[in-house]
């Protein structure tokens, strides 16, 4: 009665008010007499007005702004994507979508559509946003420096450090001095082209540098420290020379520059003595997301404005403000990572690949078109490697490293990435370079941040030890090994469990490794290890609770799927173990529409369709990144779908065919570690041949664990019989038939263990 009484009320309500409106409408029309209201006459049809006000709507600036930004984002995620695949910084696919969609390559080939998506009169907005990015992104890197740790570790790292910055600079200066007769704007003095090329050999890219050390797994090694210190000191030293550089280009001499570099240092002296200790306060009061209020949160954007904002007055950038703003957050690392957290996302998802198209609608690398030119973007790059590699190197080297690690040092240094595109727009902005030598020097910052991964491979193979494997290793080799993957610590306990269920009573025969892989882009150097700790402490936990030996291992990762599966076949591992994972889009329209789609644009898939690895997998209930470890392992993988995982000392196996022949080996398992007592479903095996390979697997399991196997029909499996069971054991074939009948197994089972061969 409730229902109808609601439907009644909704439509009297609607009904009611919907005639009042009409009424005063009509009673409204009679004050338009004598007002002169001019009635809108058209000759056009409807359609064509309709078509027209379409136009006119696509063209007002706001929707121009909206769909640049959907256009940007989506190109910036695929050229990204491709880049992370080919084992380079995602910074790079992403400026190269810049330039893509720029006039080297759109503007070339398709001019009539760049001009309809980027029209002239479109980029001041795209400039405005990109700079709010840069704003934010310089804030979140400025946090991301340990300030404790580089005052800790500075002896060695400040020598490498400084003498990275001072050869290029150097050679960045002999450089201007033989181009800059032919290549420098008309007006522009020696001393602010022949800086800012200096300044632009010297950056060094902090943020990508620190992902590529992550993603290596050196962060705890004392290469990583030292590496990441020195890039540090790199960052700061490098942003104050800029602020002095664009001080000194801006005032026009180089006295009347003394006055802006007087008041920067006031700025900083202020920032340092006085906002920080206020900030440290507040941050020390307010150091959980639960006590972390609107008010607070508004504190210290309004200082990260503010302090934006003062050294753009001064007229040193208010990219040095927001990097300085960041650095004087407080030290505590929870606190970091909630404002990173709540500026990250937006910073470097949304905002910052608008920078790199715009940078990319500024590079015309056309302009290069004659050898001379090209000739000297060559030089450009080879003094840039020769300042900064070699620079590094030698003076990492000088200073006690060894070879490799020297090497290794002056790779990672050579790194530019979006550093160097930030250093570059704000002295194309001041007029300092010609769109030639802006071209150029964009080349050069993704040539030495390309080269930085094959660089540190290629180091790798030369001081590559061959050592002998070591006696235990054969000891090792032989035992049951067991690899434990997985993204969510509790369900790092389930898979654990299981583990234990199947090397129980294997009396040190056995080894476990658990594995944490994490994307590269969530984590920071300074918080790693208590991100590390957290991660497996419930695992740890369990291991100590089971008095079950366990190996862990964590890594940050662009690839995850592909780095577990390289992990388990080049490991010599038995089993890889994984929790599934759920899709967003399961079981939704939307879910089908995308389903298909990444059928079609997904690489990893078309390659193994091609290959006919993907066969076993078409129509597969799993996520996106279960399916590529199914399809990248070389051992057997098993999937749990964990329904609170206890214990397995009932377990059910269904059969369906031949191929679930193998399973039996596994229900051994339970059998002999766990005491499981396994109930064998057959789910309509009707060759004669199946059903032999079947009992006899089944009967070998039999002879040594009597009465711990029983046989049992479709019929006689209730929804009471599969609640009362621990484990559902099932092959990936039979998981795929059962998923096709929508079984009532899916709805009633226990925990599931998937299994491929």
């Amino acid at each position: 009665m409730k229902k109808y009484r609601n439907i009644i009320f909704y439509i009297s309500t609607i009904g009611v008010f919907s005639v009042l409106m009409y009424w005063i409408v009509q009673q409204g029309k009679s004050f338009e007499a004598g007002r002169s209201v001019v009635m809108p006459v058209s000759e056009s049809s409807p359609w064509t007005e309709f078509v027209n006000s379409l136009t006119h709507n696509f063209h007002y600036p706001l929707a121009i702004l909206l769909v640049q930004i959907v256009t940007i984002i989506f190109a910036a995620r695929i050229f990204g994507w491709v880049f992370k695949k080919i084992r380079q910084p995602a910074v790079i696919g992403e400026i190269v979508a810049g330039i893509v969609l720029g006039p080297s390559l759109m503007g070339a080939w398709f001019p009539e559509f760049s001009s309809l998506l980027f029209p002239a009169q479109s980029l001041g907005n795209l400039q405005f946003l990109s700079q709010i990015g840069l704003i934010l992104f310089m804030f979140v890197v400025g946090m991301e420096l340990d300030l404790k740790t580089l005052s800790h570790r500075a002896n060695d790292a400040v020598v490498i450090s400084h003498a990275s910055i001072i050869i290029p600079f150097a050679l960045g200066m002999w450089l201007a001095y033989f181009i800059y007769e032919l290549h420098a704007p008309v007006g522009v003095r020696f001393i602010s082209f022949g800086l800012f090329l200096g300044i632009a050999m010297s950056i060094t890219a902090f943020p990508v540098l620190a992902r590529i050390v992550q993603e290596r797994g050196i962060h705890r090694s004392h290469l990583g420290t030292v590496v990441i210190t020195c890039a540090a000191a790199d960052d700061i030293t490098a942003w104050c020379l800029l602020a002095a550089i664009i001080a000194i280009v801006k005032a026009g001499t180089f006295v009347s520059s003394l006055y802006v570099i007087l008041l920067a240092v006031a700025y900083v002296l202020i920032m340092m003595k006085v906002v920080r200790p206020f900030l440290k306060r507040v941050g020390d009061l307010h150091a959980t997301r639960e006590n972390l209020s609107k008010q607070v949160v508004a504190i210290f954007f309004l200082t990260l404005l503010l302090s934006a904002y003062a050294t753009e007055i001064i007229g040193i950038h208010a990219l040095f403000g927001a990097f300085m703003a960041g650095a004087i957050m407080p030290d505590n690392q929870k606190f970091r990572d909630i404002f990173i957290q709540k500026v990250e996302d937006v910073a470097v998802v949304l905002l910052l690949p608008l920078f790199f198209v715009y940078t990319g609608l500024r590079t015309q690398i056309g302009l290069l078109n004659d050898v001379a030119l090209w000739e000297i973007c060559g030089i450009i790059i080879l003094v840039a490697v020769a300042g900064k590699f070699v620079g590094s190197a030698f003076a990492a080297r000088f200073v006690g490293q060894s070879w490799r690690d020297s090497l290794t040092i002056g790779a990672l240094m050579n790194t530019r990435g979006l550093m160097e595109l930030v250093v570059l727009n704000i002295g194309y902005d001041l007029g300092v370079m010609t769109p030639e030598v802006f071209a150029m020097m964009v080349i050069m910052a993704l040539v030495t941040t390309f080269m930085t991964g094959p660089a540190l491979d290629l180091i790798d193979r030369l001081f590559r030890h061959k050592e002998a494997p070591a006696k235990e290793d054969a000891a090792v080799l032989s035992k049951f090994r067991i690899l434990i993957s997985f993204g969510n610590p509790e369900m790092g306990r389930s898979l654990l469990r299981l583990a234990h269920s199947l090397v129980r009573k294997f009396n040190g025969d056995a080894a476990i490794t658990a594995m944490h892989l994490s994307p590269s882009n969530v984590l920071h150097h300074y918080n790693m290890e208590e991100y590390e700790q957290d991660s497996f402490a419930p695992v740890i936990a369990e291991s100590a609770e089971l008095n079950l030996p366990v190996t862990t291992l964590f890594k940050p990762s662009a690839d995850i799927d592909s780095d577990i599966a390289e992990m388990a076949n080049n490991g010599h591992f038995d089993l890889l173990l994984v929790g599934i994972g759920k899709s967003i889009f399961e079981g939704s329209l939307l879910g089908k529409i995308l389903g298909y789609t990444t059928r079609i644009v997904n690489p990893d898939r078309l390659l193994h369709k091609v290959t006919g690895r993907e066969k076993l997998f078409e129509n597969s209930p799993f996520d996106e990144r279960t399916r590529q470890i199914l399809v990248k392992s070389e051992i057997s993988v098993g999937i749990l779908i964990d329904k609170n995982l206890q214990q397995t000392g009932a377990v059910i196996l269904p059969v369906l065919g031949s191929h679930d022949a193998f399973l039996f080996s596994y229900a051994r398992k339970f059998i002999e570690n766990a005491s499981a007592q396994v109930t064998v479903c057959n789910l309509a095996v009707d060759e004669h041949e199946g059903m032999a390979q079947l009992n006899e697997a089944a009967a070998a399991v039999g002879q040594s664990a009597p009465g711990k196997i029983v046989w049992t029909d479709a019929e006689h499996i209730e929804k009471s019989f599969l609640q009362q069971q621990d484990l559902l054991l099932v092959s990936l074939e039979s998981w795929k038939k059962l998923v096709d009948r929508q079984s009532i197994w899916l709805n009633h089972s226990p925990s599931i263990l998937i299994l491929k061969p």
